[in-house]
């Protein structure tokens, strides 16, 4: 697990081209924050700031970004969470957890957006989720969590 690093943050109206490195920015207008990763890879984070994905908290001094990042898609598939400006890494997820989570995403998307009335599907039957069960999750991670940032 690397060592926590510091943030800085930026309001902004649109996100610059080039990124700082260990700088968020956040452009309400477009509800958006974005970030180079934080493991120094270089790759672009965009985090669409919705009900469905991220919801970020200022708390006049912090930003904090909730869930975690989970970088799936780059060749570093880092993990970690951005919590008053302190970037905290956290293991790799495997394959199934990976599927596992994006299926939850997609589910709780249909759910909220829905089509037509919220939660019901094109024929109007109601959608129900998908068992999804992210191994070792319910209990390890979020125990893990807790006695992390209980420090």
């Amino acid at each position: 697990m690397m060592q926590a690093i510091c943030l800085e943050y930026e309001f902004v109206e649109f996100i610059p081209d080039d990124l700082k490195e260990r700088t968020i920015y956040v452009s309400i207008r477009f509800a958006t924050a974005t970030h180079l990763c934080c493991c120094g890879c270089g790759e672009k984070v965009i985090t669409p700031l919705r009900p469905t994905d991220w919801k970020i908290i200022f708390d006049g001094k912090t930003i904090s970004l909730d869930p975690s990042i989970g970088n799936w898609s780059f060749a570093c598939q880092s993990h970690y969470w951005i919590s008053n400006n302190k970037v905290r890494f956290f293991p790799k997820w495997s394959r199934d957890e990976i599927d596992a989570g994006r299926a939850y995403d997609r589910w709780a998307k249909e759910r909220y957006f829905g089509k037509g009335e919220a939660g019901y599907g094109a024929a109007g039957q109601k959608q129900e989720p998908k068992a999804v069960k992210l191994p070792q999750l319910e209990k390890g991670i979020w125990r893990k969590l807790k006695k992390l940032w209980s420090r």
